[in-house]
């Protein structure tokens, strides 16, 4: 097997797109011998030495026309067997390793045959960089998909970052490049050094990397992802047979590097925040925590939402078993964990995705269906059965490697739609001459549902600002099949209510009202996100109107409405103790000020009742989207500015009603009609001193009469306390 002129120059000048073919140990074509060559820059002499069959010769290898290609040959025996490279290098140091180019490709034919087709659900495990024993030997194999490159290799902290050391090969018309580097550990740093398309030489990062050094750096690391012992089967199991439509849902959401800081200007890790974090959740009663992304990101200020690393979470809080460490604690603590995910876009460094083989690989050539303007960011080519697969596993690796409980996926409007934030000329129709983006709807289709039946319990969550219909029902019956959808017509409508001045509240009665006339259309998140306390919006306690004591009955009385509306709420760190700063991702919540007077620590310990009468009742959860599970009492005494509703259980538990009086007026003696005779027991009045209220109320009870009212068979009189919420439970049978 002799080296042709091409081959040889394809070789030394890196063009060769399957150097396995011509490195490594080959028989001869004659059968008689073997042929041994080696690519090894910096070399002085190399030799191939058996490591099983010890008995035969080494084979000496010698340097071919002055370059780093070495060649040697042996008719000791006419078949391949298993070697060293023993590599002395001009000082005289000595490097063992086997041989890199001797390995059998680590994907089989149906591996890449499903990616081809967007079907290889778990193609994380076979793409990207993943630590192996073969034949005994331990290394790292390293696999990418980037069809119209002309050349890869992976360069590191283990060959010097020297593109000629280790060249991949590609297999077949895949366009995916692989190769097993032995002696490669965890922890290792990596690029892939690409001839991209147009010829240039570029690094780039791994796409399915899972591990990244910390930013600005972005060179992938290789995570050993066997290591996790998890002890969270029990919740797993608990999770797999919940109702998620008839439990309980508190979402406390966080941004993990600005909840609590180790000091002004270093975040607390992955394993501190697996004690404080999940303390203060259980201490606060939540259900859930909602992650902003974690996934690997450069830009800091984009909170995760321009993500560069996909597959990994951030190092900024520690390593990906770090991340794991985080979610067991919370399981173990009887929390569940949802993460924000972002399929939408992807940002434009140089480094990432963004034309990563020198032409729209992960996006669309085409501006007009590829770029989000608004962002700046990137769009995925949902089209592309790779592209596609890359995100379906993607949402399964975060369930399966993690053990994440949700996927809150943001921007699905943007995904939705092809002329999302554009003008007419500024994009292209779909096949039928519509606005719709069929690919991404087929994408997001596939993903709940890969999703819902390869996990069950876990829900994905849509971050969905317009009336696309039946975001939150299955495919089969024409919806996009998520578990949830967020309000954020209740979250406008109900913000946009309590801005205004009391005086004037009457005339926008219909703004706290209007979400009941959809609600059953979709299965409603209700959202007070960190969208709601950015970009000059201030925090909610500085979007209520009045001085503090107003200001603050104000933001009460919203907390307790959102608790006891129906559909599962979602707060953002900060509004449980009423941040009068809007939220910086740079530093840490202002919890001083729960030292600072009644008000901070009244609402947060207010939140903390919420979360307690709100887990303990069923009424407020079980028939969140049955329409069995809430009544009007009445809604149209608008120049009062009351409202008072009923909450039923769907079985066990007893009907709770609700009456919000949202001026700063006492109202004494307001008769409301009830279901039932009794004393209805008040067990929550956000005007009780022990919040920062007036302590205004009806001293523990009010007295159902057989009065009809409201359209109710009996009714009582009740003392109304200024911008307040009072919960009713019905007497004890």
């Amino acid at each position: 097997m002799i080296l042709s002129e091409s081959e040889f120059e394809s070789l030394i000048q890196l063009r060769h797109r399957s150097p396995h073919d011509m490195l490594g140990m080959h028989v001869l074509g004659n059968k008689k011998g073997v042929v041994v060559r080696a690519l090894v820059p910096g070399a002085e002499k190399i030799a191939a030495v058996p490591t099983v069959e010890t008995h035969l010769p080494p084979i000496r290898l010698t340097r071919l026309h002055q370059s780093d290609l070495f060649e040697g040959v042996s008719d000791a025996i006419n078949r391949v067997y298993a070697y060293n490279l023993v590599i002395e290098d001009k000082s005289g140091k000595e490097l063992v390793t086997r041989d890199p180019y001797s390995f059998l490709p680590t994907l089989g034919e149906m591996d890449l045959h499903l990616f081809g087709q967007g079907t290889e659900r778990r193609i994380y495990e076979k793409l990207g960089a993943h630590v192996r024993t073969i034949d005994g030997v331990e290394g790292v194999s390293f696999a990418v998909w980037a069809p119209n490159a002309q050349r890869i290799s992976v360069v590191g902290d283990f060959n010097n970052w020297d593109g000629r050391r280790h060249p991949m090969r590609l297999l077949g018309l895949s366009g995916v490049w692989e190769i097993f580097i032995p002696g490669v550990k965890p922890g290792s740093c990596y690029k892939f050094e690409i001839r991209n398309f147009h010829g240039q030489i570029v690094l780039k990062s791994d796409p399915y990397a899972a591990w990244y050094e910390v930013a600005p750096k972005n060179a992938a690391l290789v995570w050993d992802e066997r290591a996790f012992p998890w002890t969270d089967e029990d919740w797993i199991k608990r999770r797999r047979a919940r109702d998620v439509f008839r439990s309980p849902m508190s979402i406390y959401e966080v941004h993990l590097g600005s909840w609590k800081k180790r000091s002004l200007s270093e975040s607390l890790s992955y394993r501190e925040l697996a004690r404080l974090l999940v303390d203060y959740v259980v201490e606060m009663g939540f259900t859930h925590v909602e992650l902003m992304p974690i996934s690997e990101h450069a830009y800091y200020p984009s909170w995760g939402y321009q993500v560069t690393g996909f597959y990994a979470p951030t190092s900024r809080y520690g390593t990906p078993a770090d991340f794991q460490y985080l979610v067991n604690a919370f399981h173990e603590a009887g929390i569940g964990v949802i993460m924000d995910w972002v399929p939408a876009h992807f940002p434009r460094d140089d480094w990432a995705l963004a034309r990563f083989d020198g032409t729209a690989l992960y996006e669309h050539e085409d501006p007009r269906l590829g770029e989000h303007r608004d962002w700046g960011t990137l769009i995925f080519n949902y089209g592309r059965h790779e592209v596609r697969n890359f995100l379906t596993a993607n949402a399964l690796y975060w369930c399966e490697r993690f053990h994440v409980d949700g996927l809150r996926v943001d921007a699905v409007a943007s995904m939705l739609y092809l002329d999302y934030s554009r003008k007419p000329g500024e994009w292209i129709p779909n096949r039928y001459g519509g606005r719709e983006n069929l690919e991404a709807i087929e994408f997001i289709r596939e993903f709940n549902h890969l999703v819902h039946t390869e996990h069950p319990g876990v829900v994905t969550i849509a971050e969905e600002s317009t009336a696309w219909p039946q975001v939150t029902r299955p495919p089969y019956l024409g919806g996009l099949g998520f578990t949830f959808k967020w309000n954020m017509g209740w979250m406008h409508d109900t913000l946009n209510y309590f801005k205004h001045d009391p005086i004037y509240r009457k005339y926008h009665q219909n703004e706290l009202t209007f979400a009941m006339l959809y609600h059953y259309h979709e299965n409603f998140v209700l959202p007070l996100s960190h969208d709601e306390v950015v970009h000059g919006k201030g925090s909610l306690r500085t979007r209520m109107p009045g001085d503090d004591w107003q200001g603050f009955a104000n933001l009460r009385a919203l907390l307790a409405y959102q608790w006891f509306f129906p559909g599962k709420q979602l707060l953002f760190m900060g509004g449980e103790f009423g941040q009068k700063r809007e939220w910086n991702e740079n530093s840490e919540l202002d919890w001083h000020l729960l030292g600072s007077g009644p008000y901070h620590a009244g609402l947060q310990r207010l939140v903390k009742d919420l979360n307690k009468l709100y887990k303990a009742e069923p009424a407020f959860w079980s028939a969140d989207y049955d329409t069995r599970g809430f009544r009007w009492i009445d809604c149209s005494d608008s120049d009062s500015s009351v409202l008072s509703f009923l909450r039923f259980p769907t079985e066990h538990g007893r009907i709770h009603a609700v009456v919000l009086n949202l001026t700063p007026v006492l109202r004494t003696g307001y008769r409301v009609g009830l279901p039932s005779p009794g004393p209805w027991e008040e067990v929550l009045n956000t005007d009780a001193a022990v919040y920062g209220g007036s302590n205004a109320g009806n001293a523990g009870r009010a007295i159902a009469e057989a009065i009809p009212w409201h359209n109710q068979p009996c009714s009582a009189l009740m003392t109304l306390p200024p911008l307040s919420v009072l919960v009713f439970a019905e007497p004890v049978a």
